[in-house]
């Protein structure tokens, strides 16, 4: 190669790789977030939250904030005309019976669920378990009650997620075991409710996305499932359907409040490790990028409120929430400053005595000591 055409090949290279450079820097996007994350932040103002709101009288308040959240929520799937409850399955345990049963949650689909009943004559005070995320979709409900009737890699997966997660207790047996009925549903793709063609995770986001097409949100069918669930709950004779509470770890946590903000049903509410504030979770600082996600996505709502406001929807209700120090997914500063928050609206309202708010020394989890806590939480207000 001629030493001119060597030079100006050199040079064409060197040109090339600037440009390449140069291009790079203009990428709008880095990991997961956009790089103007940090002046989307900084234009959140939570119009309509208490406090931030025009609205001044608290009742008002409630009614207009739900309303947006429904807004923002899209378009329910329609209720079902009638329930048709069947037990396809029963079993006798240690002082209460479990049941399998199947019911019209909407007029599109009908649903299987675990239900525990304790001996004895009711009512008795209820709770709906919400199951947790863990991107893991093989089981639902029966990450909440342990499941019976069913194969051998169902029972083996259960036992192993609540030995992870749970400290080997299934949790809404030990409520039941206490006195309480027990009930837990799959939500939108978890277990039962998944893909024909088999749990994969990565679809996830495809399917939500899909939905949205047809004007409808996966995160909020999962909530408007719960809010539904909670409503045949109550209509069941064994059920007392003036004391039903909720509880949930991780997405089952972000389940139990919102549920218990949006259901007049619910009367008590238990939040395990899963409450931060939007300008915390959404950023690099804490070395995560991937901190949002459909399952927890209401499109338009951060505009209006952050998730401790939509949880004060919840006041002056008895609320329990309980985070984890050692818990990456929850930064400590967001944990503590939306704890922070939901406190002054309790406050506001003279009710700060109904809301617990507790940090933990322990990792993302639901362990035992959580349990029995979550147990002295209703016993006290259910």
């Amino acid at each position: 190669m001629k030493r001119t055409t060597f030079v100006l090949l050199a040079a064409a290279l060197l040109l090339s790789a600037t440009a390449s450079a140069q291009k790079r820097d203009n990428y709008e996007y880095y990991k997961n977030l956009p790089k103007y994350a940090e002046q989307l932040i900084a234009d959140l103002h939570y119009p309509l939250a208490w406090g931030n709101s025009k609205i001044k009288n608290f009742k008002r308040w409630k009614k207009a904030a739900r309303q947006k959240v429904f807004e923002c929520m899209l378009t329910p799937p329609p209720a079902p005309k009638q329930y048709d409850m069947q037990i396809i399955a029963e079993e006798q345990r240690d002082g209460y019976k479990a049941q399998r049963i199947a019911f019209n949650l909407s007029e599109y689909y009908r649903v299987e669920a675990l239900l525990l009943i304790p001996d004895g004559n009711g009512p008795f005070p209820a709770v709906n378990a919400l199951h947790d995320h863990g991107a893991h979709l093989f089981i639902g409900k029966e990450k909440m009650i342990r499941p019976f009737g069913v194969s051998d890699d169902v029972l083996k997966d259960a036992d192993a997620w609540v030995d992870n997660l749970y400290d080997g207790q299934y949790f809404g047996d030990y409520l039941a075991r206490n006195g309480y009925v027990v009930f837990s549903i799959d939500a939108p793709l978890w277990g039962d409710r998944g893909r024909e063609e088999g749990v994969d995770r990565s679809k996830y986001d495809m399917i939500a996305g899909n939905m949205m097409m047809y004007g409808v949100d996966l995160s909020a069918y999962m909530t408007y499932d719960d809010i539904r669930s909670t409503e045949f709950l109550a209509s069941l004779p064994c059920v007392d359907a003036n004391r039903i509470g909720c509880v949930g770890c991780s997405m089952g946590a972000y389940r139990a409040w919102m549920l218990s903000a949006l259901s007049d049903h619910i009367k008590a509410g238990a939040a395990i490790c899963w409450m931060v504030t939007t300008d915390v979770q959404m950023t690099w600082k804490y070395g995560r990028s991937e901190n949002g996600g459909f399952a927890n996505c209401l499109p338009g709502l951060r505009r209006w409120m952050d998730y401790p406001h939509i949880a004060s929807l919840a006041c002056p209700k008895p609320m329990l929430f309980i985070n984890g120090a050692k818990d990456k997914l929850f930064p400590v500063p967001g944990v503590e400053k939306a704890f922070s928050q939901m406190h002054s609206v309790w406050q506001s309202q003279h009710a700060d005595q109904n809301l617990t708010t507790e940090l933990w020394d322990i990792p993302h989890s639901c362990p035992l000591k959580a349990q029995q806590r979550t147990l002295e939480f209703f016993q006290k207000n259910l």
